[in-house]
């Protein structure tokens, strides 16, 4: 039985692990330059987005944040995305 109910809900996991990872990443451990190329692309890519595919996201992303388990990276999912008439908002 596969753990995701689609290949969507799969990579938007995947995306967030990276976000996370990035978000909580020191100077040490990722250079800064090459976080922000990763935050810009995905905001590049989002933004690129047909209007039914980033309602598909928006609708994904709040089933997680709900879903979530993990006090801190719900907190993550809905302090950091946030949606205002259906749009994706990176806060």
């Amino acid at each position: 039985m596969p753990v995701y109910s689609s290949l969507s809900h799969a990579l938007a996991e995947a995306l967030i692990d990276v976000l996370w990872f990035i978000e909580g990443s020191g100077d040490e451990q990722m250079d800064p330059d090459d976080a922000v190329k990763v935050l810009e692309g995905v905001a590049h890519l989002v933004s690129k987005l047909s209007s039914d595919q980033r309602s598909e996201l928006i609708d994904l992303l709040g089933t997680m944040a709900e879903a979530e388990s993990d006090p801190a990276r719900r907190d993550f999912l809905r302090r950091r995305f946030f949606w205002r008439d259906r749009s994706l908002v990176r806060a």
